[in-house]
């Protein structure tokens, strides 16, 4: 952890301090933050903004970076990303890229992205550390004021330790600027010990942090006291108690701030950000402060990567739009067009072959050697016959792929509403209509949406329900891994082949050896999730080098 002991004036600089730069012209930057930087209540904001964005790359103005690796937990690489490693999405770099090796069988500890995710995670701990350390030096700061910025402040370091938690299990439990000799001999906590300060934060911090409508729209971004709950009703159901879940999550229902919005599209696509439906995303802004979504997950043919392929599983998830399960023997069914009959957000969701989008029709079909989308093994294009079509606005204008304003939703009321249906179930409370219609046929219900109502009250039937709900609803937002976790199914779902689209009558199918596939798929890949080892993931090797109380 050696590397993260360095001032957040350094961060606070590169995240575009304007009113800071003709003091540099004259102040050493050793002693600028020390002595002079936390004097002004406009820089108390900018150190703040530091801490909020800190990690996330995108820091020229214009911003012209590609995120090729995980920046944070609140970033589309650390978060959309981990679908690879799930039954939702492949990653089209291949079996041995470092999200599909999380889960295929083949984990190490020197993972890429294990060091990646250790990185920024201990980075932002030290700024919040950092700040945490030094706010005391804003005399001109009213108190509420002090006390929203440290409540801000804890909670982002406390959602890092939730991340690692869940992921690494038991880590350095580190509250304050280390020297360089305590970061290189710090010990691990218990996972218990992490998960407790956690809780213990986020309850604290929770009274001083504004609810969510007395945020501001020049505020839009920033923690409210429902994204803190949220994320305790998160550690909550990790933990598997229940009824403490339920309750957090009916005191944000309660406050009666978000809904579950008419148009779900529009949540995803940068139309409709302002959103009461979102609780909390990570802001984006195109030519200031973009991401490259787009140009990751894009179809080959409008200039994208495609990197982020979703599987035929994910596909298969969806209902017909009577609210019966899928079947490839349903006479509804249509391999020319998977979404007709079908739930509508498959086609929110999901591009696939044939589909109109941005007025071209993304052919990816096998056989059709021309399409710079065709599926095979060896073009920048689907590995599975999908693409993602959650994220991708039709809407954008730009020339630069990498230059993205799209807002990447963390928390939605639709997570909130569905965590506790989930919470009274698992709690054994009593399941009637009434509960079922204020929570997950809420979620079902919107105007674009319209699913029939969910009637099921018997609890092994209802957990089915709405496990495949809460996967179709949230499905590419990053949550799915947690879930099959949690769920501690990840080694029975993350286990065999997984295919991509059906193509009936096609010559170029790939097949798993001769095996042929009763619905004509296309195969994508095998899983092997090793139940007992892959569950958490080993602190990378190269951190295990220099400290080995973390081995």
């Amino acid at each position: 952890m050696k590397k993260y002991i360095y001032s957040l004036s350094i961060v606070i600089l590169l995240t575009g301090s304007i009113s800071c730069r003709k003091q540099l012209d004259t102040t050493p930057l050793d002693s600028f933050a020390n002595e002079t930087f936390w004097t002004t209540p406009q820089n108390v904001l900018i150190a703040l903004t530091g801490v909020y964005r800190g990690n996330i790359q995108m820091l020229t103005i214009p911003a012209t970076d590609v995120e090729f690796n995980p920046t944070d937990w609140w970033s589309y690489n650390g978060l959309l990303f981990t679908e690879f490693a799930t039954d939702n999405v492949y990653d089209r770099r291949g079996d041995n890229s470092a999200y599909n090796t999380l889960t295929n069988g083949a984990l190490t500890n020197s993972n890429a992205n294990l060091s990646q995710v250790w990185n920024f995670s201990y980075g932002k701990i030290a700024r919040c550390n950092y700040f945490l350390e030094n706010i005391s030096k804003a005399t001109s700061l009213d108190a509420k004021l002090l006390k929203r910025y440290m409540a801000e402040v804890r909670f982002i370091r406390a959602c890092q330790y939730f991340y690692l938690s869940q992921h690494f299990g038991s880590v350095p439990l580190v509250t304050k600027v280390l020297t360089k000799e305590e970061a290189n001999t710090v010990k691990k906590a218990s996972v218990l010990e992490v998960q407790n300060y956690v809780e213990s934060e986020l309850k604290t911090v929770i009274p001083d942090l504004p609810k969510y409508g007395a945020i501001p729209a020049s505020e839009k971004g920033r923690a409210s006291a429902q994204v803190a709950m949220a994320f305790l009703g998160r550690l909550y159901m990790a933990e598997q108690k229940w009824a403490d879940g339920a309750a957090v999550y009916k005191q944000i229902i309660d406050y009666n701030e978000n809904i579950i919005d008419p148009k779900f599209s529009s949540l995803f696509d940068g139309t409709n950000e302002s959103s009461k439906e979102i609780i909390f995303a990570t802001q984006y802004q195109q030519d200031l402060g973009p991401n490259s979504m787009l140009l990751h997950m894009y179809p080959a043919a409008l200039g994208g990567y495609h990197l982020s392929n979703p599987l035929g599983n994910l596909a298969e998830s969806y209902e017909f739009n009577d609210g019966t399960p899928f079947s490839f023997t349903d006479p509804r069914y249509n391999p020319a067009d998977l979404g007709q009959n079908r739930d509508p957000r498959l086609k929110y969701t999901l591009l696939y072959n044939g589909q109109l989008f941005k007025n071209i029709i993304y052919d990816c079909h096998p056989d059709h050697t021309s399409s710079p989308d065709q599926l095979t093994t060896s073009k920048q294009a689907t590995r599975t016959g999908f693409a993602p079509r959650k994220f991708l606005a039709e809407t954008f204008g730009g020339s630069n792929l990498a230059n993205s304003g799209i807002d990447l939703p963390i928390i939605r009321y639709a997570e909130v509403l569905l965590s506790y249906l989930e919470c009274q179930l698992e709690a054994g409370s009593a399941i009637d209509q009434t509960l079922l219609d204020a929570t997950i046929n809420k979620v079902r219900g919107r105007a674009d949406v319209s699913m029939p109502k969910v009637t099921e009250t018997n609890p092994a039937n209802l957990r089915t329900i709405l496990r495949r709900e809460r996967r179709n609803e949230l499905a590419l937002e990053g949550i799915r891994l947690w879930d099959l976790l949690r769920w501690k199914i990840a080694g029975t779902v993350l286990k065999g082949n997984f295919y991509g689209a059906a193509y009936p009558g096609a010559t170029n199918l790939r097949k798993n050896g001769t095996t042929v596939d009763p619905y004509s798929r296309w195969f994508v890949t095998s899983k092997n999730f090793r139940t007992g080892q892959d569950e958490l993931w080993p602190i990378p090797l190269s951190e295990v080098s220099i400290n080995p109380n973390l081995k």
